[in-house]
């Protein structure tokens, strides 16, 4: 072959190479999160390649090189030599107990020759290691291959630790249960964060999920509940307890396991009645809320069973600390127990918020016979505290002072900022959820050493965890939508001193954290494009005006197709004069696609009033006994009694969830003027002047968001809406009541429609 052609070839080819070599926007600067405390950046990079070599210095030292090495074998598909010394091109993983740094504190020095991380234990070297992985592009963190890439880290020095000793996690698998694998998953993303607790909550009024040898009913029965005629179940055995806890242990995370006594208690009682005081049978709940049936507290033997199970439950988690929930224990039973009032008079009590502390403490010489700390959510201040308990504080912050300034650890959880199973967005447009508003600057903003607290007892707070609880994280899937990204701000929260910490700074550093999600294929929240409902009507011109919850891209189209990156990018709002189907979605600085959302805008005149004479004040409506979970299975019922509602308190009085049945009701409204009126209800199906203009068929009915908006003339027009009374979700319609409310497009607050403004 002719040699200049060779050359050109050759130059191409350099060319292509340098090309596809090209850095991505999001792997550009350093990224770290958390952000370490004192970190400078230098000239120039150092170049990870096949022929770099780690020395292991230390004991334990090669465990923690063996795990990170794996992990670059999986990406670069370099498998990295190991070596006892090395002159260059070598990183250096060193544990040196006399080095003075602190338990989880390292250095970290990168220089284009060398990587040297230094620490005083296993635990603060793996953390320097988690920092020189977000050092690489984030594609490090891939399980597979990765070709055409620099795999370049940028010359720094850090000193870091982190400001707080607790930094942790709550999942509730007992509303809903989660396999071995999904929680393996968590762990792996937990510790590219630093985040080293893992708080388990494995038993509740709605599941026991752990298993108990010396009482095997807890899991055959106890773990079983019925849910929209469907059983939902699932417990963990022991054997993969163990394995769990050793996954997260090689990963430097405690898991804390949590037994809830003396309430949240209903699934063990369904299991075991006599240890109640009212003796059942129970039925494990099926439907979200406290229930009142609690452990007795008069009775010895109760006793005696909770210290079998924590026998069993203490020898499969090492952890020092032992949660014992606490919270939300009614007294009610306990007040009409014979046996827990000769309780309350033996030890001279006062009443049954004493006889709870007494329940505690008694349960605290246990946990501390087997060299357990306890801790509990902040109720078990009630009545006194136990000497040697912790509390997490989770109705806002006062438990938390009370505790600290008592001389008790405490980790603070208020649900305003570390809840991660509130909305992260618009109600309207986010999956259903239990409620609260928590976005990811608020939890990102929180400081979990209280203004109130003296200074002298700041010491006592151990840090802040994020609280996943799962009444409404239906699948794993939904979890992980509420959990991340929030749990890295907290991260950030729980590691960085607060003088270090910057918003907008964490959020320039998420795009290349999303980037090392997805290669974990983590379902985080991306925001959504918020404003509009997805079913609206128009009389004339108008505009769609979008926001998100943090400055994003936002693109759309006007011809139905799915937006991309190529489509009209969102900067003022979108006119529309007639009929139009607008698809409008978010985009990541990776280029990543967030869900899209659709509205469908349709120009119509307004619907004429109907004639009618219309002079009784109420409802109409028919009722029948039935238990259905689909507006399709209503054409089914038979045997319908008529009858009027007058008000609002008949309405709430006519459905009781534990006896299911279905209503149809039936009225005119009066409107005052010529509009278009926005209607919002958790009633099955709305129909408004004839039209079916909302379906919530399959919905969760706990935070309506199928709004939408019809155009109606002056004067009354029929309103028919469809009620089925069941538990669908978890949640009881019945807890809604019947709610239908509207508003005229151009107000701002909703107007509630009882009985009593409807006509028949």
């Amino acid at each position: 072959m002719n040699k200049l052609v060779i050359i050109v070839l050759v130059a191409l080819s350099v060319l292509a190479c340098s090309e596809k070599y090209e850095e991505k926007e999001y792997n550009k600067g350093v990224n770290i999160v958390p952000q370490p405390n004192v970190l400078s950046q230098h000239e120039g990079v150092f170049k990870l390649n096949k022929k770099t070599t780690i020395v292991a210095v230390g004991e334990g030292a090669e465990t923690v090189a063996n795990f990170f090495q794996a992990k670059i074998t999986q990406s670069t598909g370099y498998e990295l030599a190991s070596s006892a010394s090395a002159s260059k091109n070598y990183i250096s993983v060193e544990v040196d107990a006399t080095s003075g740094l602190a338990e989880e504190a390292y250095t970290l020095v990168v220089t284009t020759e060398k990587i040297e991380v230094k620490a005083a234990s296993n635990r603060g070297l793996f953390y320097g290691m988690q920092t020189l992985m977000q050092l690489l592009p984030a594609e490090i963190e891939s399980p597979t291959l990765v070709s055409e890439i620099n795999w370049n880290i940028p010359c720094v020095t850090v000193e870091d630790a982190p400001r707080f000793p607790w930094r942790g996690m709550h999942l509730d698998v007992c509303r809903h249960f989660y396999s071995v694998d999904f929680i393996k998953k968590q762990l792996d993303v937990l510790a590219m964060y630093k985040i080293n607790k893992f708080h388990w909550h494995l038993t509740e009024d709605q599941g026991w999920r752990i298993e108990i040898k010396k009482y095997p009913k807890l899991t055959e029965l106890g773990s079983l509940r019925v849910d929209e005629g469907k059983e939902h179940g699932g417990f963990y055995t022991q054997e993969q307890i163990k394995e769990i806890v050793a996954y997260a242990t090689e990963r430097h995370i405690d898991v804390v396991p949590e037994i809830e006594l003396p309430g949240h208690a209903l699934a063990a009682l369904t299991a075991y009645p006599e240890y109640s005081c009212a003796g059942g049978p129970f039925k494990v709940r099926n439907v979200w809320g406290v229930e009142p049936d609690i452990y007795c507290a008069g009775k010895e033997e109760t006793f005696d069973f909770l210290e079998d199970i924590i026998d069993e439950v203490v020898a499969l988690f090492p952890c020092e600390y032992f949660h014992i929930g606490g919270d939300e224990a009614p007294k009610s039973k306990w007040k009409e127990c014979d046996q827990c009032q000769a309780r309350i008079k033996a030890e001279g009590l006062h009443d049954e918020h004493e006889l709870q502390s007494y329940f505690v403490q008694r349960v605290e010489k246990m946990l501390l016979a087997r060299d357990k700390k306890m801790i509990g959510w902040d109720e078990i201040l009630e009545g006194g505290l136990a000497k040697s308990a912790s509390v997490m504080s989770w109705r806002g912050e006062k438990g938390g002072i009370t505790a600290a300034s008592q001389g008790h650890d405490v980790v603070m959880t208020p649900g305003n900022w570390v809840y991660l199973d509130h909305y992260q967005g618009s109600p309207k447009v986010e999956p259903v959820a239990i409620g609260g508003y928590t976005t990811l600057e608020e939890s990102y903003g929180y400081e979990p050493v209280p203004k109130d607290l003296d200074k002298d007892k700041a010491h006592h707070v151990l840090g802040t965890q994020g609280n996943v609880w799962s009444e409404y994280m239906y699948t794993p899937e939904l979890v992980e939508h509420r959990v991340y990204p929030r749990i890295i701000a907290l991260a950030e929260v729980n590691w960085t001193q607060a003088n270090k910490k910057d918003f907008d700074a964490f959020v320039k550093r998420m795009d290349n954290q999303f980037v090392r999600l997805d290669q974990h294929k983590i379902n985080y929240h991306i925001p959504q494009p918020e404003g509009p409902i997805n079913n609206m009507v128009i009389t004339e011109a108008s505009t769609l005006e979008f926001t998100t919850t943090r400055a994003m891209a936002m693109y759309f189209t006007l011809d139905g197709t799915e937006p991309t990156l190529a489509s009209t990018k969102y900067s003022a709002p979108i006119p529309v004069e007639g009929d139009a189907t607008v698809k409008i979605r978010t985009a990541l600085v990776s280029g990543k696609l967030g869900k899209v959302r659709t509205i469908s805008v349709k120009k119509e005149d307004f619907i004429a009033a109907a004639q009618v004479e219309a002079k009784n004040k109420g409802l109409k409506y028919k009722v029948a006994e039935a238990e259905i979970y689909s507006t399709k299975e209503v054409a089914k019922i038979k045997n319908w009694k008529e009858k009027v509602a007058k008000d609002y308190k008949e309405t709430n009085k006519l459905f009781d969830y534990k006896k299911p049945s279905v209503a149809i009701f039936d009225g005119y409204v009066e409107i005052l003027e010529d509009g278009v009126y926005q209607f919002s209800t958790n009633m099955d199906e709305l129909y408004v002047a004839g039209n079916l203009l909302i379906d919530n068929d399959g919905e969760v009915k706990r935070h309506p968001r199928t709004d939408a908006s019809i155009a109606l003339a002056k004067g009354l027009h029929p309103l028919k809406f469809l009620y089925i009374n069941n538990v669908f979700g978890g949640w009881p319609q019945a807890w809604n009541g019947v709610r239908i409310s509207y508003k005229n497009v151009n107000e701002e607050k909703f107007k509630e429609l009882k009985p009593e403004n409807f006509v028949y």
